[in-house]
């Protein structure tokens, strides 16, 4: 079995985190030279390059981040058995979820609940823009993003992209009287409607929907964020054109109710991941999971 020396590791992590021989070399108080040295015997003990050099600095390979991730296991391991005396528990492994800042949240928290109080498991969890998150993912910060939009792809891209789920859409406000009584057209032409703004996928579907029934909607408001579209439906400014997973609690509790089934209008939910030579196996677990949760979702419709 090969054996790691600690030593190796620590110099190692020192400088994944600075990014510099220079900069470890200083933290550390050593040369240069006897960093770099320590750094090809603990990548020849590995089998893999560490670091690839861009510009001045030192960027992680694939094979660095994992490497780091379990360095960093090792020495979180060490200090609590340094400070407690006691058997630490299994090891943790690190599952790091990059999410559209428009998704929704009860899409995102079901994404990620197979894992949800796991001892062996911590989640991280990023919302940002989908260019900032893709990049975060080709970086090796993000293991999976979830999304609404599927990303361009070509002969030359390493995305793999994921179908999880497909929601239907509709239109969603507070309980009214004779609710049910209305017919799609009417509450399209009478009530005033609060949209996703024109940007967006179920915007462009909506349009296209109004467009063929000849109605000018009355728009109320617009707004780019799923969450944002459900607290207005719930401060009464309008009937709000969502999935209704979104306002899932919500319509369990009849503070806002479905009026009208917008058919032919889905929403997608996609997960993004990356071709890998060491993939992280908690990114097989939860898309496995949300493949069978989809498929039962499917049998029970």
């Amino acid at each position: 079995m090969t054996q790691l020396n600690l030593h190796h590791l620590k110099l190692f992590r020192a400088v994944a985190r600075d990014g510099t021989l220079t900069g470890a070399a200083r933290t550390l108080n050593l040369s240069q030279s006897a960093i770099s040295t320590q750094l090809r015997t603990l990548e020849a003990t590995l089998g893999h390059d560490l670091f690839e050099r861009r510009g001045r600095g030192l960027v992680l390979t694939e094979a660095g981040r994992i490497a780091l991730d379990h360095a960093e296991a090792i020495f979180r391991t060490a200090d609590d058995l340094a400070a407690t005396l006691a058997q630490s528990p299994g090891p943790r492994r690190a599952l790091r979820v990059g999410a559209l800042s428009t998704l929704s949240r009860n899409f995102q928290i079901g994404f990620v609940a197979p894992l949800i109080g796991r001892q062996d498991v911590e989640l991280v969890l990023r919302s940002g823009a989908q260019a900032d998150l893709l990049r975060g993912l080709e970086a090796m910060a993000l293991d999976i993003v979830l999304t609404n939009m599927a990303p361009a792809r070509d002969a030359a891209s390493a995305y793999l992209v994921h179908a999880l789920s497909e929601q239907p859409v509709s239109l969603v406000g507070p309980p009214a009287p004779n609710a049910s009584a209305q017919s799609l057209a009417a509450l399209l032409t009478a009530e005033p409607l609060i949209l996703p703004t024109p940007e967006t996928a179920l915007r462009a579907a909506f349009d296209a929907l109004v467009e063929r029934l000849g109605i000018v909607p009355r728009i109320a408001a617009e707004a780019d964020d799923m969450a944002m579209l459900r607290l207005l439906a719930r401060a009464h400014a309008g009937l709000a054109v969502l999935p209704p997973v979104v306002v899932r609690d919500e319509l369990a509790t009849g503070l806002l109710i479905e009026r009208a089934r917008l058919d032919g209008i889905t929403e997608r939910f996609l997960a993004v991941t990356l071709q890998r030579r060491f993939p992280n196996p908690l990114v097989a677990e939860v898309l496995e999971a949300a493949r069978l949760a989809g498929h039962a979702a499917r049998e029970s419709a």
